[in-house]
């Protein structure tokens, strides 16, 4: 879901000591050609991790616990660039041009092959301390794509309403298909295992691929994924009332849309960053007509002011429904799938999101390919633990298991049965254990 802090620019000090260009026939089969881009740049570096590597800081800032190991150092080839678009949100290396990617090459391959999409409407760098530094380690090659559009304005993108959001299911698609190409130019064969996962928005894109893309993943991973479902619920159900419960001082009101009532002590923190602002520019991205010319809304205003988004009502719009369709998710998937979700997300509340998806899942008749780990204590944004150690505890350790635990599953070991998983008596940000 949106971030506070809008990305900045690649730091070029960063990038002068470590980046040094090859040419492109240097490794490999051949000449490495990302098919389809219209822009590429193939680096070589000693560190394609986020201690030494070309990234962006910014981008993913707060998505993990401060106390995270440092990266190990792992040597490779990275190409950036871009695909054809017609938006320009997004900034890096200078090119104001979306549907930016990143795929890194390391040396030592394991043969597999990790895609990603960014969580919220981040840039494609925004996986890179979560998941890159994770599974290059594993000696996994890695793909991560901006989606197509991204910041606060990605409803500008697109001539329909949901357009922007299936664009973002297109371009991870895209982006699978030619990361695919890519391995097999760099280590002479193709990949032999392509595994999708992603956090928020990121896992709501794992869910669509392994829905409608079976065919390109060996299985995937979704870490407390967006949930959109045309009758509900989804974003634009659960948030009004909770804005208009936070506002006006009736907790039972913001209890009702679906956050625990242990999870007030976060209410402040996502009412100032993240309620009143992703409620207003989905709404946007999915119903603009509602609130006239105005655009996404009016910040922070007060329940029963004129078009104040505290007072969306869902059930009544069916222009909503429509194209809350076009990107609504079913249950069906085709390839193993684990998913995991906090008890404590204050965004995408449990009961609102993966509960509803593993029962959609079971209904859909696909059961046998998944797990679902119920993480207690666990929120949206592991830096809250870094200011609650006490209270919630961090995914990134979970996210980590599960995917050893999709491996094994990939491997003929079946992982350990869905569950709530207890929160321990000490928390650690390393470990995790499902079962």
């Amino acid at each position: 879901m949106p971030r506070v802090t809008i990305a900045v620019p690649l730091i070029a000090a960063l990038l002068a000591t470590t980046v040094q260009a090859v040419p492109a026939h240097a490794t490999g089969c051949g000449p490495l050609r990302v098919p389809g881009a219209e822009r590429q740049e193939l680096t070589r570096l000693d560190d394609l991790s986020t201690a030494g590597g070309r990234t962006d800081p910014a981008d993913w800032a707060g998505l993990t616990p401060a106390d995270l190991p440092a990266p190990t150092p792992v040597a490779g080839a990275q190409l950036d660039g871009y695909f054809p678009d017609t938006s320009t949100g997004n900034t890096n290396h200078g090119w104001a041009h979306d549907s930016q990617f990143v795929i890194r090459l390391p040396e030592r391959w394991n043969g597999g092959l990790v895609v990603t999409g960014s969580p919220g409407v981040r840039e494609q760098y925004a996986n890179d301390r979560a998941i890159s530094d994770f599974v290059l380690a594993r000696g996994y090659a890695f793909a991560a794509t901006d989606k197509g559009n991204t910041g606060v304005d990605f409803h500008r993108d697109g001539r329909r309403p949901g357009d922007a959001i299936a664009e973002w299911n297109s371009r991870v698609t895209q982006l699978t298909r030619a990361a695919r190409a890519v391995v097999a130019q760099r280590y002479c064969r193709p990949p032999a295992r392509t595994i999708a996962t992603g956090l928020s928005n990121g896992g709501y894109l794992v869910r669509w691929q392994l829905e409608n893309h079976p065919e390109l993943y060996d299985g995937g991973v979704d870490w407390e994924g967006t949930l959109w479902s045309a009758r509900g619920p989804n974003l634009l159900t659960f948030l009004p009332p909770a804005l208009t419960g936070y506002r006006t001082g009736d907790h039972a009101k913001v209890v009702d849309a679906g956050f625990p009532a242990e999870s007030q002590f976060l209410w402040d923190f996502h009412h100032s960053y993240y309620w009143d602002l992703t409620q207003r520019i989905y709404r946007e991205e999915l119903d603009p007509g509602w609130d006239g010319d105005r655009e996404a809304g009016t910040p922070f205003c007060a329940p029963g002011t004129p078009a104040c988004d505290a007072d969306y009502d869902y059930a009544a719009r069916p222009q909503a429904r429509e194209a809350v369709e076009r990107i609504a998710l079913t249950g069906r998937i085709g390839r193993p799938l684990l998913t995991l979700h906090g008890t404590l997300d204050v965004l995408l509340p449990i009961s609102r999101a993966s509960d509803v998806y593993a029962d959609m899942v079971r209904r859909a008749g696909r059961g046998a390919l998944f797990r679902y780990y119920r993480i207690e204590g666990g929120t949206h944004v592991d830096s809250l633990f870094d200011a609650f150690p006490d209270r919630v505890r961090p995914l990134t350790p979970c996210h980590r298991t599960a995917f050893a635990a999709l491996e094994g599953w990939l491997s003929g070991e079946r992982p350990p049965a869905s569950a709530t998983v207890p929160r321990p008596a000490a928390v650690s940000s390393t470990e995790c254990a499902l079962g």
